[in-house]
């Protein structure tokens, strides 16, 4: 599972690593350190040419009766992706990149669960495999909302968490998010493969407080008796 993630580095720095072309309004973008579900965040697709927009996180399928259905829907675990109607007609067509430099999960100590940072060693963005989807609100505007893709933990992090999200290799993007180039099997069978070195370290318990949103929550715990 994925339940919390950043996104703390400048839009510059964003728009180089991934090669964007196109962010769609850009006066909206600030770093965040918390983001939760049902929040906006940036997502890459591609049209043609890589375009970043604001999307809510927690998948509000077409069809949905109301908006409420996105809380149930923050991941989507890629052993059923082919099976469920939810995402099922989404994978050949509405696949994305959910842009994050991070993301947190939970190890139970005792009675206490404590936060763990995940990031790259190297500092560098976690692209993470997404699908999305538009849903009309009855008052007649589109909602754009996304799921992020799941899949069972690397053995060195199963310790804390048993799932963990498809982080995609940047060399390898195009094949998730060109669906008119590369199929459903192509784009599945990457997903399936992907192995990402991870730096994972217990952070303060700031994070559990959706409100709370600066660079304190990724800091590291100095010391361990602070568990």
């Amino acid at each position: 599972m994925c339940g919390r993630k950043t996104l703390t580095k400048d839009m510059q720095s964003i728009i180089e690593e991934l090669a964007i072309e196109e962010w769609e309004n850009p006066d909206n973008y600030l770093p965040k350190y918390n983001i939760a579900p049902t929040q906006n965040s940036p997502i890459l697709i591609d049209n043609g040419k890589r375009i970043v927009k604001l999307m809510r996180w927690g998948l509000i399928p077409s069809w949905a009766k109301d908006e409420k259905f996105g809380a149930k829907m923050i991941n989507a675990r890629i052993e059923t992706l082919t099976e469920k109607s939810s995402y099922k007609n989404l994978l050949p067509r509405n696949r994305c990149i959910v842009i994050t430099d991070g993301y947190y999960e939970w190890k139970q100590y005792g009675n206490r669960k404590i936060p763990y940072y995940f990031k790259n060693p190297d500092n560098k963005l976690l692209p993470m495999a997404g699908l999305y989807d538009e849903w009309k609100h009855p008052n007649g505007y589109l909602i754009p909302s996304y799921t992020i893709i799941t899949k069972e933990s690397q053995k060195e992090l199963s310790i804390i968490h048993p799932r963990m999200p498809v982080i995609l290799p940047q060399e390898h993007l195009d094949k998730w998010l060109k669906t008119e180039k590369f199929s459903v099997s192509e784009a599945s069978e990457l997903a399936k493969n992907t192995n990402q070195i991870l730096k994972k370290y217990p952070v303060s318990s700031l994070v559990n407080l959706v409100k709370n949103n600066s660079p304190e929550c990724i800091l590291p715990l100095s010391k361990a008796s602070d568990l």
